[in-house]
Formats: structure tokens, C-alpha cells, sequence
């Protein structure tokens, strides 16, 4: 699986008026790459393969039978909270449980292929010894430009250099009316406004997907209207907001000439990755899954 980790985001609350200090880059999307990638279950969260977890599982006398407990969800919580800084949501925990449940098959079907000899107290080397009899059985189909052509296209987004703001946040306590913002705002187009007490939040290098994901694809394409330098009363998904959009760095379409080795192997990555996920999924069919007590 190829594996997108995601930048944390680093706001950095000053004072009006004072001198900028470390900023947020905005170096990759805060959206949940990793929740579409096609092969969850070997590098999430940097390996999680949630540890040693033998008895996250409530174990029944029938071997064909996996109860997924409450355990499983707090252990995955606890995870994802240490790695993100964050409590996963609803999509992210059902992707976490997912991942569990995959490594649980592959873990017992490796039992019942020997390949746990010399290994029986680590699973994820069970684990990955059952992967590696998948793999033996995995084969790329023949791919020439056409094909290579079309997964480009189809996966732009990922390849395009994206437009990014480089813009500030002045940051109010309280009720975000719009009337109190649109006010405050007209102050600070004043120049009067560095003794308010407000925070300024200061973003370098935004990309657009970010910006859609965080605050809403309305203000997003609020702030590409933006006039730079001014500020400006800009409505998100969590209510009004007072910015200023210093610069604004266009996308630029991607060359799929150029990017043709980049492109063959991440075609290849996921291609295989497909079709390991489908190993696992028809293994998970000789199983009887029950959730017992998981958290909604």
C-alpha cells in the first residue's frame, strides 16, 4: 500500500501587531488521504497493526467464528488519537476497524499455514508471512502508455500542483456573529487594530483540497475572490471568520511525460494493493464476523 501521511496542522495564536513567529506550512491536506487508499491494513498510522492484541478479539471454541469487541475501538482510538492528536471520526474508526479485522484474518490464516513456526509470539511477522503468500500469487497485468495514461487522469489530483494561499486569521473570542466580524473587520481595514484582543493565526503555503477540507469549499472559493491585503469577512462550515490573503500561488497541471516513472510506480503499487485487498476480503468469507459491544 502506498501511505499519505498528513501534516499536522500548527497554528501559531499571536498577538495583533507583533511579529509572526513558526507558521503552518500547509504542506499536505488535513483530509484522510489514507481512508482511500485500497490496501488499509499494512502501513496505517505508520504500521498500526495494533500491536500484540491476541486478546482484543473475544475468542469462541469455533475457529471460523471473529467477535470484534469494544476493546478493538478504544485500542484503535487510542492509536489514532496518539498519532493524529485527535479522536478518529465515525468513517476513520470503521476504516480502523477494517484494518483490525484484516490483520486478524491474515493472523489466523497464517496459523493455519504453519507460518508461525519460530515466530509464535509475534503476529506481525504471522501477519506479514501470510501477505507473502498472497503476493506469491499476485501478477501485474501488462501496462503500456494508453493504460498508464488513463490512471494518470483518473488520479490528477495527485499530481497537480494545487493553488495555495499564504493568508492570516485574526482570531475573536465568543460569538461569531456576522454583524461582530463584518465590524471587526471594517477596524482592521483601518489600521486600528493591533490593541484589540484578538489572536492571529498565520498560514503559509495552504493548498486549496486543505482549505475545502477544513473550512468548506464556499469559503475556499471566498478566499480565491479575496482582494490581497484587505481583510475580509469570510463565511466557513463552522461560522464567519476574519482573514487576510497575503498570496495566492496558482495550481499548475502536472506533465504525465514527465511524471511517467512516478506514475508506473504508484500504478503499480496500487495495483497490486488491489488485488491483495481482495485476497483478504475472499479470505474473510470462510469467517463469521460479529460486532459485540463495539462504540458507535
Amino acid at each position: 500500500m502506498s501511505s499519505s501521511s498528513s501534516a499536522s496542522v500548527n497554528e501559531d495564536v499571536l498577538a495583533l501587531g507583533t511579529s509572526p513567529r513558526p507558521v503552518d506550512t500547509g504542506s499536505s491536506s488535513s483530509s484522510p488521504r489514507w481512508l482511500r487508499e485500497p490496501l488499509l491494513h499494512f502501513l496505517i498510522l505508520g504500521g498500526l497493526l495494533f500491536g500484540v492484541d491476541h486478546y482484543l478479539v473475544t475468542r469462541s471454541d469455533d475457529p471460523q467464528s471473529i467477535v470484534v469487541g469494544k476493546a478493538v475501538d478504544d485500542e484503535a482510538r487510542q492509536l489514532f488519537k496518539a498519532s493524529r492528536g485527535r479522536e478518529p471520526d465515525s468513517k476513520e474508526l470503521e476504516a480502523l476497524r477494517r484494518v483490525w479485522l484484516d490483520n486478524e484474518v491474515l493472523y489466523r490464516e497464517g496459523l493455519a499455514l504453519q507460518v508461525d513456526k519460530g515466530d509464535t509470539a509475534i503476529r506481525e511477522r504471522v501477519i506479514f508471512k501470510a501477505l507473502s503468500v498472497i503476493d506469491a500469487n499476485t501478477k501485474l497485468p501488462k501496462a503500456d502508455d494508453k493504460l498508464l495514461r488513463e490512471w494518470f487522469e483518473a488520479h490528477r489530483a495527485k499530481y497537480d500542483e494545487p493553488p495555495r494561499y499564504d493568508f492570516q486569521e485574526a482570531v475573536l473570542s465568543g460569538e461569531l456573529s456576522e454583524a461582530r466580524v463584518r465590524a471587526f473587520v471594517a477596524t482592521l481595514n483601518t489600521g486600528n487594530g493591533g490593541d484589540l484582543e484578538a489572536g492571529l493565526r498565520v498560514f503559509k503555503g495552504r493548498p486549496q483540497s486543505n482549505l475545502e477540507q477544513s473550512y468548506g469549499p464556499d469559503f475556499a472559493k471566498a478566499l480565491a475572490a479575496a482582494t490581497p491585503g484587505a481583510w475580509s469577512a469570510l463565511k466557513a462550515k463552522d461560522g464567519w471568520h476574519a482573514v487576510r490573503v497575503e498570496t495566492i500561488s496558482h495550481g499548475k497541471p502536472a506533465v504525465y511525460e514527465v511524471l511517467r516513472p512516478v506514475v508506473m510506480q504508484d500504478w503499480t503499487d496500487a495495483t497490486l494493493a488491489e488485488q491483495r485487498s481482495a485476497a483478504v476480503r475472499t479470505l474473510m468469507k470462510k469467517y463469521k464476523i460479529r460486532y459485540e459491544g463495539a462504540a458507535k
